[in-house]
């Protein structure tokens, strides 16, 4: 009996129009059949410290405008991003990793979802509001629609010359 109603239950819910238009919504995405869940920080007093996210840079003696500088510095090509390269979070984040490994070039990346402070201090470096932003050579380019811009005119491939050059002679 109660294997029937619950069949019959989960049958009723899937024939609804609004379960019919989310398994239309994500049938073609990398994402069908998978929940996501936000890693964004919670203010919930009732959320137990084990299930809270962490930064991933607490506890280190290093501030994130530290952080900034160094990857700025050690990576001749860093992206900020939302997500990673494998698996960017949105539309421009992908279109800049598609543009740089178009070059198969080395770059450095930071999810900046998983760190609001961390955020913060990246367009404090930078002085610019949106993500993804990408340094080359230790000098702010821009974000996606810049570097697509510089990949359809050459001058990016003339930027990152010298970081395949750089790569090559390290090997």
């Amino acid at each position: 009996m109660a294997r029937s109603l619950s069949s019959l239950l989960l049958k009723g819910v899937a024939g609804l129009p609004a379960a019919h238009a989310l398994r239309t919504a994500v049938a073609g995405s990398f994402y069908h059949h998978v929940r996501t869940y936000s890693t964004n920080l919670t203010d919930d007093p009732d959320t137990h410290d084990d299930f809270r996210p962490t930064s991933k840079l607490v506890g280190s003696d290093i501030s994130n405008d530290a952080i900034v500088k160094q990857d700025v510095k050690e990576n001749p090509v860093m992206i900020y991003m939302k997500g990673v390269p494998d698996m960017p979070q949105c539309g421009f984040s992908s279109l800049a990793v598609r543009v740089l490994k178009a070059y198969n070039v080395p770059f450095g990346a930071r999810n900046i979802l998983e760190d609001p402070e961390l955020k913060t201090a990246v367009k404090a470096f930078s002085n610019w509001p949106t993500f993804p932003q990408i340094f080359i050579k230790g000098e702010f380019v821009g974000g996606s629609d810049i570097i697509l811009n510089m990949h359809q005119t050459g001058e990016l491939e003339e930027k990152l010359k010298d970081v395949s050059a750089n790569q090559e002679s390290k090997e």
